[in-house]
């Protein structure tokens, strides 16, 4: 166990903040803090030491450095067990940070809001990813913490170990941290690429979101999961169970047809992610109709996507096929009423 005795919070989402304040407040833990967070606690009636004080330097560049300074690092980064680590900290007059909750500058969302170059400039974090990985590399002596949505756990920890954490706790959190440094600089390597046109880069990253754990993979001994760039897909199931890695496989190789037809007219059949038919037709029934003619016997079983809205004749005929799942640019009202007649079909909008 490690015992919290100085906490370092630096944060732009600032929910959240004061149970955890209390409860800190309560075993008597010490916070430091900058900016906008040494204002809130401060708001919040919670004692905090601003950083600019805990340094002896002022907050410079505009505030770009705040952070970025020996005493805060060492305090994060010196091993608690190494002699030459601890006569460093005395002979430079320096203390132990033990507790480091950070989470970073709105990037993505400032991606999402703005093209202003020189704002999603400044919107790139330096100081908090760096205090971070810092807390993270030492997790055998310091527990790090990126996002509120952990606040509950840490108090859990807390309460359970009177205000201390388990190696158990930090090594998880360590791991989450990381995972979060990384997909940030994705975000910002994927921006930059963008902006210069490099369209293959020497590295290229992928990065997402967890969107849901299935039931199994592409077999049944396998485990699988979805994920997206953005916190969600852009679908949406109506109807039906829930939907395997397969199904998933198929949605994304026929949308990809379907979208690259003529809009409100196109139709592409998938089986197992490879195409059975495929039509460009302007009446709805006969489009389905004319993919269908293409293998009607590999399409059995498979999954139809329109790039048009599914209405009631289009519904009748797509009824008479045993089909996993129909993808429809919107259904209507008779539409949905026919199709969710059958249990296990999925629909997907």
């Amino acid at each position: 166990m490690k015992k919290i005795k100085r906490a370092l919070i630096s944060v732009s989402d600032k929910k959240n903040l004061k149970p955890l304040l209390s409860l800190l407040k309560k075993f008597k833990i010490e916070i430091i803090s900058s900016g906008g967070t040494y204002k809130e606690i401060k708001r919040l009636k919670y004692t905090c030491t601003e950083v600019s004080d805990y340094t002896g330097s002022p907050e410079i560049l505009g505030g770009r450095v705040k952070t970025l300074h020996p005493k805060i690092h060492a305090g994060i980064l010196n091993k608690r067990n190494d002699k030459s680590h601890y006569r460093d900290l005395i002979n430079n007059n320096y203390d132990n940070i033990d507790l480091v909750i950070v989470n970073f500058y709105p990037f993505e969302e400032t991606l999402k809001n703005t093209s202003n170059h020189k704002k999603i400039i400044e919107n790139i974090d330096v100081g908090g990813p760096t205090m971070v990985r810092a807390a993270a590399k030492n997790y055998n002596d310091v527990a790090v913490i990126t996002s509120s949505s952990q606040y509950e756990e840490l108090m859990n920890e807390l309460i359970k170990f009177n205000g201390s954490t388990s190696l158990d706790f930090r090594q998880k959190m360590s791991q989450i941290a990381f995972t979060e440094t990384a997909y940030y600089d994705a975000l910002i390597s994927n921006y930059f690429n963008k902006i210069t046109n490099n369209d293959f880069p020497e590295k290229k990253i992928i990065y997402g979101n967890l969107v849901e754990r299935l039931r199994y993979g592409e077999n049944p001994h396998q485990q699988s999961a979805i994920y997206s760039k953005n916190k969600a897909l852009d679908i949406t199931q109506l109807h039906g169970k829930q939907l395997s890695y397969n199904n998933y496989n198929d949605i994304f190789a026929a949308l990809t047809i379907s979208k690259s037809l003529p809009k409100n007219s196109g139709v592409a059949i998938i089986k197992h992610a490879n195409p059975c038919g495929v039509s460009a037709l302007k009446d709805p029934v006969e489009c389905y109709k004319s993919a269908l003619a293409c293998d009607p016997v590999s399409a059995f079983g498979g999954i139809v996507s329109c790039n048009f809205k599914v209405n009631k004749k289009l519904a009748l005929e797509l009824q008479k096929l045993f089909l996993e799942v129909i993808i429809g640019n919107n259904f209507d009202a008779e539409a949905l009423k026919i199709l969710r007649k059958k249990k296990n079909l999925r629909l997907i909008d």
